[in-house]
């Protein structure tokens, strides 16, 4: 008897652990400026190269950026950098000139 009641104490832990899991990602929804399906590919690209993306999709129409992002891997801020340092702006990080520069004429956006 004692042995099922262990088993039991041992099955609801693995589940709360599991349940504790499944809640570490979060979805967020930012601004990312481009103008074209070229900028789709690098935005996103940028996007997956941060450690926790699971996903990531831009909308060349409306400039948003969908992520589920594991935030026990990485933090919105890292994504943004990365988005960034590929030379493209979002509300919270702005490309360098240079990087901005040296994207494709159609890639270059009406910087703020």
């Amino acid at each position: 008897m004692k042995n099922i009641v262990v088993i039991i104490a041992l099955f609801f832990g693995f589940a709360a652990t599991a349940q504790e899991q499944k809640n570490k990602n979060a979805k967020y929804s930012i601004e990312v400026n481009g103008n074209c399906d070229m900028c789709k590919k690098r935005i996103e690209k940028a996007a997956y190269s941060v450690d926790g993306v699971k996903s990531a999709s831009w909308d060349v129409a409306s400039h948003q950026l969908t992520l589920l992002l594991n935030e026990t891997k990485s933090s919105l801020r890292d994504v943004e950098t990365a988005i960034a340092k590929a030379g493209h702006d979002t509300p919270n990080r702005k490309a360098t000139d240079e990087v901005y520069s040296s994207l494709h004429g159609c890639c270059q956006y009406q910087r703020d």
